[in-house]
């Protein structure tokens, strides 16, 4: 509840003792001094309040960089937030991001960006456990995975109709590759097709 100046000059007033020495009317100098004290924790009181709100980043306002800075945001991979709202959104999604080290954890989170991926691990090929058709590597395959991108977000170059220094592939998924680069355990390496 918010708290005024009267609630606590009322407060105030009361722990004076009783007596003609300590007035309680409107327009002595004894109230005005109270009022005056009344004010301030009134104000004290209802900063304490707002603190409770800013210490909830669903309704932080005055904090709001604070939390930011906790979290690591704005994120390089999603960039600055361009309303109150979003950035809230961004930091209690930070906060409560389970995390996961499994495929499926991170074909979720491309969900969440509008990405429809699909990931298949790699496996490395051992000498007498071959079955046709399986691609060579060594051991170092079994820490790679294959995302596979939807084709809107790929471009290749065609043969012949390119120029020097340009790349052979691109991906307009950008903040998609970001956020799995950033995000995937630190053995794997990523293949994007």
């Amino acid at each position: 509840m918010r708290a005024t100046p009267e609630l606590y000059l009322s407060q105030l007033q009361a722990l004076l003792p009783t007596g003609a020495a300590w007035p309680r009317e409107p327009d002595t100098v004894l109230t005005n001094v109270l009022l005056a004290m009344a004010d301030g924790l009134a104000r004290a009181h209802n900063r304490a309040l707002d603190l409770i709100e800013e210490a909830d980043p669903r309704t932080t306002l005055e904090l709001l960089t604070d939390w930011e800075r906790v979290c690591g945001l704005p994120d390089p991979c999603s960039g600055p937030a361009a309303t109150i709202a979003e950035r809230r959104a961004q930091v209690v999604a930070r906060l409560t991001a389970t995390g996961g080290q499994s495929p499926a954890y991170y074909v979720v989170l491309a969900a969440a960006l509008g990405f429809e991926i699909t990931i298949t691990e790699r496996r490395a090929r051992f000498h007498g456990r071959r079955t046709h058709g399986t691609p060579y590597g060594g051991r170092e395959m079994q820490f790679i995975w294959e995302v596979h991108l939807p084709p809107e977000t790929v471009f290749r170059r065609r043969h012949g109709r390119g120029y020097h220094g340009e790349p052979y592939a691109s991906w307009g998924a950008q903040s998609l590759i970001c956020m799995l680069e950033r995000l995937k355990p630190a053995h794997t390496i990523i293949w994007y097709v």
